[in-house]
């Protein structure tokens, strides 16, 4: 299973709905790589959080628990993927101990130096972050993904080149990235269906 995690706002108590930029982006991305991932098997969820804003991320990471829960209520205990988006990826990482949870993909991920990194012990983590990005910070990323190559089985960052945050110029590269990197990340972690 993946669960996409959309992107927020800092600080916003205002409510997550169909105008939502962010959460528009994520709903496109779900929908780019559904059926790749439907031809495997593989079910993708879209998270909507209660408002737009990280506000401290107590909120968001209930919000991402949340879904964690009803997920399993309806698939069992499967392989999960959590892909995130600038914040979702931020979210991503900070519910990364959940049993189910296997690995993270962050696109444009907003990390810095207090996100944890002991969540991701065991689990797998890919990066992608384009040198454009005037929102997050590639650098951040990039000490992120050191910092989390300590403790997860793995974990790289790829180099997008020109690319921005938005995910808007260059979306098909960024589709395939996403579920390139998800279909890499269940494959390390479940067994073959063959032989």
């Amino acid at each position: 299973m993946v669960l996409v995690l959309h992107g927020g706002k800092p600080r916003s108590a205002q409510s997550v709905d169909g105008r939502s930029a962010s959460w528009r982006r994520a709903l496109w991305l779900q929908r780019e790589i559904a059926q790749r991932a439907h031809e495997v098997g593989i079910g993708v969820w879209l998270v909507r959080y209660r408002e737009r804003g990280w506000n401290g991320g107590t909120d968001r990471v209930a919000d991402a628990r949340w879904a964690l829960d009803r997920l399993r209520e309806v698939h069992g205990d499967v392989p999960l993927v959590l892909l995130g988006h600038s914040m979702g990826a931020r979210v991503a990482v900070h519910v990364a101990d959940d049993p189910s949870v296997v690995g993270v993909v962050g696109l444009a991920p907003w990390w810095s130096a207090d996100d944890p990194v002991r969540t991701l012990a065991g689990r797998t983590l890919r990066a992608a972050h384009g040198r454009r990005d005037r929102i997050t910070s590639f650098r951040e990323t990039t000490r992120y993904v050191a910092r989390a190559a300590a403790v997860a089985d793995s974990a790289e960052l790829q180099d997008m080149g020109a690319l921005g945050h938005y995910m808007l110029t260059g979306a098909a590269r960024w589709h395939t990235v996403a579920i390139e990197s998800v279909l890499e990340v269940l494959g390390a972690h479940v067994p073959s269906r063959e032989g």
